[in-house]
């Protein structure tokens, strides 16, 4: 599958790139992982952490698919607000989700930290803002709904955003305690500090077919090189085809992102904060470590990435047109533009957990404009459920729930 099409920034920013060194493969592993991103590397270190025997797959080269394009938003908010998700699964539902997705920014910190550069994350707020002014009265009940259950924010009147930032916007919520990364930087680093633990990393391989042992459970992997033998096989193919039943909870469509040239100054963006907003689909922006700026948005109804260059310039001279009117007095440039297969849920939770009828198999697919966050819960998740152990949260993200993807 195409998944995008353009330019990419995060490639550049590593200086050198990612060697996998031959290994001896083992006779059958505790794990094997089918997909080496953002999700696959996240369960991978958690598992290998428990001292299971891993491996992790990838028919591309480590890093190359979704998370060179990943735009490095992490934040405990999600697409859906905290009081309307109150209304769809329920208010301890709701609030335990949102809770997991805080301590999920606090756990991809502890890994940052061992990596070098750490990852270049860095704790940033959030700006929420209300498109259009009929929003406000939506963002004043998500402003209650978050502070009154002990998440830190404020909220922020027009005079207040006007004081803080260069545009005008009817209000905003303000969320503190979030945070940006590199995800290349942050999924390299990690696979090169698991393959020296020995996690076995084998690239260019593609999964064809599995076959499950009836005596001994144990699965075969058929590759496009070899068998492998595993306890326990799990998907992180992203926005990838399903290897086993149909995608029925969730749209694959398409996003547009650029990356500027480095500013001159941004003195006058609120402690960088990540900035987005109601609208759907919506736009959302942050700044890097050399000063540029990150924006995205435009979501389009189609699975593939964008076929032509043409197409990826064109909506990069609408991010450039969002982006001016949001910081007039500054020179915007896009430097990288691209265009990426994007995927969302329909009720805007990730899915995680076992094949209802595939045993040993399992899924941690993170669709979603948090999809890091939720790889990282759902690492958790998994080495509960892999390891047999019943997990408290699993049933807000299981497979076989209404809108699930079986």
């Amino acid at each position: 599958m195409h998944i995008h099409e353009g330019s990419l920034y995060w490639p550049t920013t590593v200086a050198k790139r990612f060697k996998v060194l031959p290994v001896e493969k083992s006779d059958c592993y505790d794990a094997i992982i089918v997909g080496g991103g953002m999700s696959g590397t996240l369960t991978a270190y958690t598992l290998a952490k428990e001292g299971l025997k891993v491996a992790v797959i990838d028919k591309r080269p480590f890093g190359t698919g979704s998370t060179a394009a990943n735009t490095g938003l992490l934040q405990f908010s999600n697409d859906i607000m905290l009081h309307e998700l109150a209304q769809q699964i329920g208010e301890a539902n709701a609030i335990r989700f949102y809770k997991l997705c805080y301590q999920a920014i606090d756990q991809l910190e502890e890994i940052s930290i061992t990596l070098q550069d750490h990852a270049d994350f860095i704790r940033r707020p959030s700006i929420y803002y209300a498109s259009t002014q009929e929003d406000v009265s939506r963002l004043q009940k998500e402003y209650e709904a978050l502070s009154s259950n002990g998440f830190p924010c404020e909220f922020w009147t027009a005079k207040e955003i006007k004081n803080h930032m260069p545009f005008q916007k009817p209000s905003a919520i303000v969320t503190h305690n979030d945070a940006e990364i590199n995800p290349y930087k942050f999924v390299i680093g990690l696979l090169e500090k698991m393959q020296e633990a020995g996690v076995h990393l084998l690239e260019g391989i593609e999964v064809l077919d599995t076959t499950q042992d009836e005596e001994t459970g144990n699965i075969t992997v058929q590759t496009s090189k070899e068998e492998l033998c595993a306890k326990k096989v799990i998907y992180t193919t992203g926005y990838e085809p399903l290897p086993f039943g149909k995608r029925q909870g969730a749209e694959i469509n398409r996003s547009y992102a650029i990356v500027t040239k480095p500013m001159q100054s941004l003195n006058n963006w609120y402690k960088h904060a990540l900035i987005w907003e109601t609208k759907r689909p919506y736009l959302y922006l942050r700044t890097t470590v050399d000063n540029r700026i990150i924006a995205g948005g435009l979501d389009e109804n189609s699975p593939e990435a964008p076929s032509t260059e043409n197409i990826v310039h064109e909506r990069a001279d609408k991010l450039v047109e969002e982006l001016q009117k949001l910081f007039p007095d500054e020179l915007i440039e896009a430097e990288y533009m691209y265009g990426a297969t994007f995927g969302e849920s329909i009720d805007n939770l990730p899915f995680i957990g076992e094949h209802p009828n595939q045993p040993n198999h399992f899924y941690l697919l993170g669709y979603g404009g948090n999809g890091t966050v939720y790889s990282t819960l759902g690492s958790n998740i998994l080495i509960d459920l892999i390891q047999g152990h019943e997990n408290e949260d699993a049933h807000l993200v299981t497979l076989n729930r209404p809108n699930g993807v079986i």
